[in-house]
């Protein structure tokens, strides 16, 4: 491939990627899987890595996608929250273990932990002084949308951190992501009709819904349709 086949290659992987980007975070309604997806971002790395002519400032491969909604308060991050890298090529998962161990040293012994991906909303949660202050998506990296009193109907999250063993500090930001619990059954008075592609977008528009007077609900598989109900019940 030469330059301009490449150029011309590398500008419609970023429309595509865009538009997909759009229908993810912003319309809450994926068309593709995310292994299809992954597909795309790293073909559009790759051609970028191969000529150093291509990458743009506003390539999909300089930052994190995700457009903080209308109707929603603008929140700054503690810190950027970073988004994970995503590989199945064998060449590329022995060069990123090369990596970790000349980080370590080669004479450290590197032991891996697997775990199931969980996908996830990607939420930050802060407390002062042990009690939860705000909640936010992870946005564009830096800011996010404020869900606070959406996350607060979500038992699992403490209000105020315990501190019968050790003292709360003064600052905490938490990073994690919302999942699906399997267990609970009871359906929300106000769900809505649109019909979900997968679990992510239903954490996202469950979460970022904006009559927080209703709580915050999840989803879960009936047969082929994604069914809502309440976590922690």
């Amino acid at each position: 491939m030469d330059l301009n086949a490449a150029r011309e290659r590398a500008q419609a992987l970023r429309d595509e990627i865009r538009r997909h980007d759009h229908l993810y975070y912003v319309l809450d309604a994926p068309e593709i899987a995310d292994a299809e997806y992954d597909r795309l971002f790293r073909e559009l790395r790759e051609l970028e890595e191969t000529y150093p002519e291509l990458p743009t400032s506003d390539s999909p491969t300089q930052r994190v996608g995700g457009t903080p909604l209308e109707g929603f308060p603008t929140v700054q991050h503690a810190a950027p929250m970073l988004s994970l890298d995503s590989d199945e090529a064998e060449q590329a998962l022995r060069r990123f273990d090369d990596r970790v161990r000349r980080g370590l040293g080669y004479e450290n012994v590197v032991a891996y932990v697997l775990e199931p991906k969980l996908d996830g909303l990607s939420v930050e949660l802060v407390y002062e002084n042990g009690e939860l202050t705000r909640a936010s998506t992870r946005g564009d990296g830096v800011r996010g949308e404020g869900i606070t009193q959406n996350v607060r109907t979500i038992r699992s999250v403490p209000l105020r951190l315990r501190d019968d063993e050790l003292s709360a500090p003064p600052l905490l930001a938490v990073r994690g992501e919302i999942n699906s619990p399997t267990r609970g059954t009871r359906p929300p008075a106000r769900c809505g009709s649109s019909t979900l592609a997968s679990p992510p977008p239903a954490r996202w528009s469950s979460t970022r819904t904006t009559s927080w007077r209703q709580p915050a609900w999840m989803w879960r598989r009936n047969g082929k349709r994604w069914t809502p109900f309440v976590p922690g019940d």
